[in-house]
């Protein structure tokens, strides 16, 4: 299965995940870029990480070009939030797509139906998790969104994450900001050097999460010491991860 990551909207990213001419997408904002990035290719399937528009705004126009399954989370499905959708999956649940099998990890917080996929290799978080950094908490508690954070970075370290949006040099300023440890000051300098190149910075190994992004590491000292400095409570992981959250919400 190889992956083609589809530039949509101003930063957001869809994913085809394609084998053998045949194609699921994750996270179609928009139509028109998916549909001239299968170029052939037969859709199979539709799968969303969460309702936003900007997640899956073109799946009407999909839906009209190919009639096929639409897979979101059970909360979304209950709640109707997700236009089209027809299969409600949560945590524990696979999702087929030709020989693989995607396992669903239930990841609220940014929203209260977000879940991830992981599949051959590569973990689709939406906006949960991005590279270098997090999703805004908007229907959830901080709380909520750490556990989903940890649920991940219990994940194989191996997995390539190809999240939602192209927010990554600006995660890692805000990351430098808070502690301009040697491992995030060079990937800041790698990532700026991916983007003047116009390439996507998604698709990395988690394991540079576990490194660099401190939004998975709230017990790691660089980052529980910038917490103190805003007031939290170092011993405490959800007031560490709240505080740095805040900050970056007015960075």
């Amino acid at each position: 299965m190889n992956v083609r990551t589809v530039p949509c909207l101003t930063d957001n990213y869809a994913y085809l995940l394609v084998q053998d001419g045949h194609a699921v997408v994750v996270d179609p904002s928009e139509a028109a870029p998916v549909l001239a990035a299968l170029d052939g290719l037969v859709l199979d399937a539709i799968w969303c990480t969460h309702h936003h528009w900007d997640h899956v705004g073109g799946i009407p126009a999909l839906l009209a070009h190919r009639a096929v399954p639409v897979v979101g989370s059970r909360y979304d499905l209950e709640h109707g939030r997700i236009d089209g959708q027809t299969a409600g999956v949560g945590a524990g649940d696979t999702v087929r797509f030709g020989s693989h099998v995607a396992r669903v990890h239930t990841i609220p917080g940014h929203t209260l139906g977000a879940i991830a996929f992981e599949i051959d290799g590569g973990l689709y978080p939406g906006d949960t998790l991005f590279v270098g950094g997090c999703g805004r908490v908007f229907e959830g508690t901080m709380a909520q969104m750490r556990g989903s954070l940890a649920t991940l970075r219990a994940l194989d370290p191996a997995l390539r994450v190809w999240c939602g949006h192209e927010y990554t040099v600006k995660n890692l300023e805000f990351a430098e900001s808070l502690a301009p440890e040697p491992e995030v000051v060079e990937r800041l300098a790698d990532m700026r050097a991916v983007r003047a190149r116009g390439e996507p910075t998604v698709g990395r190994p988690l394991a540079a999460e576990l490194a660099t992004n401190p939004f998975v590491r709230w017990d790691a000292p660089p980052v529980a010491a910038a917490a103190a400095r805003l007031g939290a409570d170092p011993a405490d992981p959800d007031a560490v991860f709240a505080a740095l959250r805040e900050a970056k919400d007015r960075w």
